[in-house]
């Protein structure tokens, strides 16, 4: 009989009871949806519109990703997509860690002030109408470069990277680097950046993730559709029920039609998620131990 086996009163069972419990209904809740829209968009027209599909496909059919695939903006919409994450991301990392590394440096004199500047743009804002304003002054509005400059740098994201260097990267490796006649930008080349592979991995699955589900900055800045990206067309077919009449060509009924555009949502909901977790398991846990150091202290 193992003597290090910890007895649990009855208190501890019922609270574990009643913890396991309200998890496993917030699981249900938040799993239950994601579920759903994929059993749906698996499912047939019919089906969806009748209300029929509750938890398994029913009718199984892919009717709704030919559907999708037909539509003319919705490769333009992934290529574009991925042109903002890929370009956006690595313009948004590097600001950072160039932002964050020396604001963590101690022979730094300045950086309370310049880190003081840097958290006064996130409690007080010109606002969405002079942030048009200056963009349009900029002569990017209808540019792909107005959806990646404007947010290049999350100050929230700099202030997490600064405290990981700062908890990470002993001043001793700094001393030594300047002994041997390391310049700044050396060490962090070929010293910092090696040791902050876990940060790298956080900071750009943060900003890859908002580059791919942003839509409310192409709605502003962009009018030609050619340059929308893919949330934007998925929000003008999910909304706005902008449908190519392409994409339901081969539907000769109107009840069809109607059915197989509903059928739409779903299946443009799975198609845009799925670059995102397809990544996400490959850097989840460098994204946990990031997230951790990163919080450890400000």
């Amino acid at each position: 009989m193992n003597s290090n086996r910890v007895v649990e009163s009855r208190g501890d069972r019922l609270f574990n009871l009643i913890n396991y419990t309200i998890l496993f209904l917030f699981t249900i809740t938040i799993l239950y949806p994601l579920v759903y829209i994929v059993s749906a968009s698996f499912s047939s027209p019919l089906a969806v519109v009748s209300g029929k599909v509750w938890l398994w496909p029913v009718d199984f059919s892919l009717a709704g990703y030919e559907a999708v695939f037909k539509h003319k903006l919705i490769w333009t919409g992934f290529a574009n997509s991925l042109f903002y994450t890929v370009v956006g991301t690595v313009v948004n990392v590097v600001l950072t860690l160039m932002a964050a590394y020396p604001l963590s440096r101690k022979d730094f004199y300045i950086r309370h002030v310049i880190m003081a500047l840097f958290v006064f743009t996130i409690m007080f804002s010109g606002g969405l109408i002079p942030s048009y304003l200056l963009v349009k002054d900029l002569g990017m509005i209808d540019t792909r470069w107005a959806l990646i400059f404007p947010g290049a740098l999350s100050v929230m994201n700099v202030i997490i990277t600064r405290t990981f260097f700062q908890t990470t990267i002993p001043d001793e490796l700094l001393d030594a680097g300047q002994l041997d006649g390391c310049s700044d930008f050396k060490f962090l080349l070929h010293v910092v950046l090696p040791l902050s592979g876990p940060i790298i991995a956080v900071l750009t699955l943060f900003y890859a993730v908002g580059h791919w589900n942003s839509f409310f900055s192409a709605l502003l800045y962009l009018k030609r559709q050619e340059l929308y990206p893919l949330q934007l067309v998925l929000r003008d077919i999910l909304i706005q029920n902008e449908v190519d009449a392409e994409m339901m060509s081969d539907v000769a009924d109107a009840a069809a039609r109607e059915s197989l555009r509903e059928l739409l949502k779903y299946s443009l909901i799975v198609v845009s998620t799925i670059p995102v977790l397809v990544i996400y398991p490959f850097i989840q846990r460098h994204f946990v131990k990031g997230i951790m150091i990163g919080s450890l202290k400000g």
